[in-house]
């Protein structure tokens, strides 16, 4: 099988070329700003997902059989919302398989109940969770037998952003603070990238949660880091949102029952992957 991983240089999708390829899978990766460890063994290709001719350039091209879009944008309309359209009609035109990776930033946190399934609406309150709501719609517009894939914090190995963050913050490196107010559902990067490959390979659509089962704060997340990597927690400063104006979205948990009891790979909590 041809597999085709948009964002291949990112966290996430550094993991999923490692694994796609572990398994004997062809796989195509692709890059816009950081180019790729030449020794992958993947073959690489520059893309801008705002060039819509290039997608279908590049798609005419590899003729995967699955397209994962691991890719991120930030606020960037044209990469993070209309990217992963463009992306999905050429899938829809090739007979190419989507599975597309969607954020919890798409609610708000202020439905007044702790946890989101695969039903909620959308409700965004950040201009990045705007575009991606949008990716969501629209990629399932054009392509309704895509999977959209939800997730949280993304932790593993000491390279993702909340890890560095702690780092920086136990090492004094960094001024700020760990929200004790913010929850989300962490999860593993090697968790989310098997469940991913898993659902490119299976019968599955629509939307799906991908998340730890542990709802936690960012600064408990902190903690729990610190003592893995054997830094002091009590250098953790703590913090909440109205003290800093904080202006997104806070106590967002993904409930992923509902997926995980389609899955065979498990989804662990942080207290279990962080231990």
């Amino acid at each position: 099988m041809t597999l085709l991983i948009v964002g291949g240089t990112g966290f996430l999708g550094t993991e999923l070329v490692r694994q796609a390829t572990s398994t004997g899978h062809e796989t195509v990766a692709t890059w816009a700003t950081n180019p790729p460890d030449q020794r992958s063994p993947a073959t690489w290709r520059k893309l801008d997902l705002r060039d819509k001719l290039q997608i279908h350039g590049l798609m005419e091209q590899v003729r995967p059989q699955v397209v994962v879009n691991a890719s991120s944008g930030g606020s960037d309309w044209k990469i993070t919302a209309e990217g992963p359209i463009h992306l999905a009609i050429a899938a829809a035109k090739y007979d190419c398989r989507m599975v597309h990776v969607s954020s919890d930033a798409i609610f708000s946190g202020r439905i007044g109940r702790a946890r989101y399934d695969e039903a909620c609406l959308p409700d965004p309150i950040t201009p990045y969770g705007a575009a991606k709501a949008a990716a969501e719609a629209g990629v399932l517009a054009v392509h309704p037998e895509a999977v959209v894939g939800r997730t949280s914090l993304i932790i593993g190995h000491g390279h993702s952003e909340h890890e560095r963050l702690v780092h920086d913050l136990a090492t004094g490196a960094r001024d700020g603070a760990l929200l004790v107010d913010d929850r989300r559902c962490p999860v593993h990067v090697c968790d989310l990238a098997t469940a991913l490959l898993e659902l490119a390979t299976g019968p599955d659509t629509g939307v799906r949660h991908l998340a730890g089962p542990e709802a936690m704060s960012r600064h408990a997340l902190g903690v729990l880091i610190a003592r893995r990597d054997g830094l002091d927690p009590s250098r953790l400063p703590p913090g909440r949102a109205r003290d800093i104006n904080f202006k997104g979205a806070l106590d967002v948990q993904l409930d992923s029952r509902a997926t995980q009891n389609r899955l065979s790979t498990t989804l662990r909590g942080a207290n279990s992957f962080l231990a």
